[in-house]
């Protein structure tokens, strides 16, 4: 039943994600905003920051990536062959994937007040430790919720139905908002006299996680009638196909796992800087991965079942050219996003948190990490469409292999770094900006290995092609950028929002005039293709 899609089908598929990443990205900044204002750059926000990362992993590495790109390509394989074969596939890797989501989070909240203070947060108080501890134990609920929500959105996006999964991105941060504007009230007055308001408040997010989860999920289900789901309880791993998925996911939990030690290096290092740090790191973070979702995440997205069917039909021509247009197309998007985080990025922080208890500092802090975030932009680009690549030929091998040298990179990077960039007694230019760099750098390294590992299996990916409109992109990014500096120039001392607004239309103009001379293909495709879709 699985087919591939035409290129212009997988740009339509993927412009419905890209709204729904879009959506999502909205809702993601202001759930940041929302928090930054409540909270600020400080202890109390660093801490619930540090205990999202080990339910994070957990969902992540059982029950989220790891998962959903193992299983993507098995049950492709089985809807060509048997529908009912297929169904009692995904019924049995979900009832196992809960089960084991489930023991695993029980294990690590029993296990959480050794294992938090030494990993997360070494170098803070007793009372952030503790903190910190407990905000992970509530949020590890999250876990078995998305164990669940997770698969589904596998299963819809390999019967290529998009809108649904891609709605769950922003009902999870619709939960997060109101946990911080109405149930973080409600825990500051309920614990008042046992807790500052800031401590009590963390606790009004984690809840907010858990209902976040629980809309994640829910708004999956209408789409299992529409695609024939015959899901039930099914707790047999010997079911035929589930040991494929096994096989493809333990090297892909592998690759997954060196991604969250990062992370988690990232937090034990910056737990030793500056308060405020983790949440300048953070935010800096999201503003990146919100770019990140809508240029190469969505295509990703609406890219992968198509390849895996066409790997599961052994058309490597019709894989090759899927791949190369989705390679020139995230690269098109991702150098005019870089420039544009690097040239606009403290005003327009300025301008979406600068309230509440978030100050001018906390902007100038963000704004400092993001622009060495930005600089990685391509390379995350490049590793979200060029890994599914090999996941679609059922090979997670590779990228495990180059994600562990990244890994490795990446923590010596870090060590050096820290002790050459920023200031360690500042938090507006603060040594966390060289972890930024280093992941940036070590992102860049592994996409490209990717592709040149890539082309050795299945041959070239049309190059010249590829690399041509990149080079182009390139060229009209770098006079993008100049024009946004002569706004930035001569709109000093002018309101953050009008820098903001003049340069984004500037540099939006200069890059399309640019990229049109050029005559690079997708300053006509993608427009047009926006423009279709909004008439819609």
């Amino acid at each position: 039943m699985s087919t591939a899609l035409s290129n212009r089908q997988i740009l339509r598929a993927a412009m419905v994600v890209v709204l729904g990443f879009l959506a999502s990205g909205v809702l993601g900044l202001v759930r940041t905003a929302v928090f930054s204002g409540i909270f600020g750059a400080g202890d109390a926000l660093d801490a619930f920051y540090a205990a999202q990362r080990i339910p994070e992993m957990l969902f992540v590495l059982v029950a989220g990536g790891a998962l959903g790109s193992s299983f993507i390509p098995v049950f492709a394989r089985f809807s060509v062959d048997d529908e009912a074969d297929a169904w009692r596939l995904a019924s049995a890797v979900m009832t196992c994937a809960v089960l084991l989501a489930t023991l695993l989070a029980l294990i690590l909240a029993l296990l959480a007040p050794i294992i938090v203070p030494a990993l997360l947060v070494p170098g803070r108080s007793p009372e952030l430790q503790a903190l910190t501890t407990s905000l992970t134990q509530w949020m590890l609920a999250t876990v078995i919720i998305f164990s669940v929500s997770g698969l589904l959105m596998g299963i819809l996006n390999a019967r290529q139905l998009f809108v649904l999964p891609a709605l769950a991105l922003s009902m999870n941060n619709l939960g997060q908002i109101f946990g911080a504007l109405f149930l973080t009230p409600v825990f500051v007055n309920a614990l008042a006299d046992t807790m500052s308001p800031d401590t009590a408040g963390t606790y009004g997010l984690a809840v907010g996680a858990i209902l976040g989860a629980v809309l994640h999920l829910a708004i999956q289900l209408p789409g299992l009638p529409r695609i024939g789901a015959k899901l039930r309880f099914l707790p047999d791993p010997r079911v035929p196909g589930v040991r494929d998925v096994l096989v493809l996911m333990l090297p892909r939990v592998l690759g997954l796992a060196v991604v969250q030690i990062n992370f988690l290096v990232n937090v034990n290092l910056a737990s030793g800087m500056v308060s405020g740090s983790q949440t300048a790191l953070t935010t800096a973070w999201v503003l990146m991965f919100f770019a990140l979702g809508v240029i190469a995440q969505s295509m990703g997205t609406a890219l992968f079942p198509s390849l895996s069917a066409l790997a599961a039909q052994k058309d490597i021509d019709g894989f090759k050219d899927r791949l190369a247009n989705a390679l020139r197309g995230v690269l098109f998007l991702a150098f005019p996003a870089t420039v544009g985080m690097i040239m606009l990025g403290q005003p327009a922080i300025s301008v979406l948190f600068e309230r509440g208890e978030w100050t001018a500092e906390s902007t100038a802090a963000t704004a400092w990490a993001l622009s060495f975030f930005a600089l990685g932009i391509a390379g995350h680009a490049l590793l979200e469409v060029l890994s599914r690549a090999f996941y679609a030929l059922e090979d997670t091998k590779t990228p495990v292999l180059i994600g562990v040298a990244s890994m490795v990179a990446n923590i010596v990077l870090s060590l050096i770094f820290i002790r050459f960039i920023g200031d360690p007694d500042s938090l507006s230019r603060g040594p966390f900006a060289g972890l930024a760099l280093s992941n940036s750098l070590t992102t860049l390294l592994e996409g490209i290995a990717l592709w040149l590992l890539l082309r050795r299996r299945i041959g070239t990916i049309q190059d010249q092609f590829v690399l041509n409109g990149a080079t182009k992109t390139l060229i009209a990014a770098a006079g993008m950028g100049i024009g946004v500096w002569l706004v930035a120039q001569a709109l000093a001392g002018q309101s953050a929002l009008i820098v903001v607004i003049v340069g984004a239309g500037v540099g939006l103009v200069a890059f399309f005039a640019l990229a049109f001379a050029l005559g690079i293909e997708e300053a006509r495709t993608v427009p047009m293709m926006v423009l279709r879709r909004v008439r819609r």
